[in-house]
């Protein structure tokens, strides 16, 4: 298999050869640009602050310390600040993904009357919002402020997950629908019992494009909440370090300075670790799902 590798790449042209040369440089460094601050990130977490900031990451076992970590998950905000966070974005996806599909079987129906007027209102929506206020406004009328629903309800619809999802509906073979209709199926035991099933793909990676947004998301949660036991995980981590930083006047004495200063280091890393580790576990029993499901909602228009 080797061999005829290179008998390929030795009859290839001069310039096909520097482009497939450049494009797997470019692919390595792409590589180290990802692994290198995530690698740096780990290890730091497990450091003494001040060896880190003295002579940077060790992979020496004996400076390294789960300080960072007990002191995270003895935090009973940040474990509630998890659960919400869990809570959220697993809510968000659900409702998302069902008001998507529901919007997208019938805008992929060739017979659906208003077709095209309904998907130019949608797509005029990607283009143009009311803005901040008016969404605020809107969600203190509806009496969401402070709850639950102003974080996943005001943005479950997305116009692009509705295209790619009609799209994907699109491709799939009219004589499944035609088989379904012989069998005496209407079009809402076709969607539940036929169609669904065999839409795992795009269903997989609306769930996943969905709860990733939901939990990176903090602005709206700084918006909308007050009460700090509905914060997610990202606004409690953001006002942990701004707690544990020092502001001019707060605190005298230079030992206590850099002690809360030490304390902010040591959790900034942990912090960032033990959010991030509900979406490594996730990407890859959704990756089978992924590649299938993006290519089949693009290609056909």
């Amino acid at each position: 298999m080797k061999k005829k590798k290179m008998s390929q790449f030795s009859q290839m042209s001069f310039s096909d050869k520097f482009i497939t040369s450049a494009g797997y440089i470019g692919i390595a460094a792409f590589l180290v640009i990802i692994i290198v601050p995530m690698l740096y990130i780990v290890v730091a977490s497990f450091m003494n602050p001040t060896e880190l900031n003295n002579n940077g990451i060790s992979f020496d076992l004996s400076k390294w310390s789960l300080d960072g970590y007990k002191r995270i998950f003895k935090d009973n905000m940040i474990i509630r600040g998890f659960l919400n966070s869990v809570f959220y974005s697993v809510t968000f996806a659900l409702i998302s993904v069902t008001a998507t599909l529901l919007a997208a079987y019938p805008l992929s129906k060739p017979d659906f009357v208003g077709k095209k007027f309904i998907t130019t209102l949608y797509v005029i929506t990607m283009f143009f919002g009311g803005g901040m206020m008016p969404t605020y406004l809107l969600v203190d009328k509806l009496n969401m402020l402070n709850t639950v629903w102003a974080l996943v309800l005001p943005g479950a619809i997305n116009v692009w997950n509705i295209i790619l999802a009609r799209t994907y509906f699109q491709s799939i073979p009219k004589e499944l629908r035609e088989a379904s209709a012989i069998d005496g199926a209407n079009d809402i035991t076709h969607f539940f019992k036929i169609l669904l099933p065999v839409c795992k793909p795009i269903i997989a990676v609306l769930l996943l494009y969905q709860f990733v947004a939901q939990w990176n998301s903090y602005f709206d949660a700084m918006i909308y909440l007050d009460d700090a036991k509905l914060q997610p995980l990202q606004l409690v981590l953001r006002s942990i370090l701004i707690q544990n930083t020092p502001r001019a006047g707060m605190i005298a004495d230079v030992q206590s300075t850099a002690a809360m200063a030490k304390i902010a280091e040591l959790l900034k890393y942990s912090t960032i670790v033990v959010s991030s580790l509900p979406l490594l576990f996730m990407y890859p029993f959704f990756q089978k799902y992924f590649d299938k499901g993006i290519m089949a909602g693009s290609i056909k228009g």
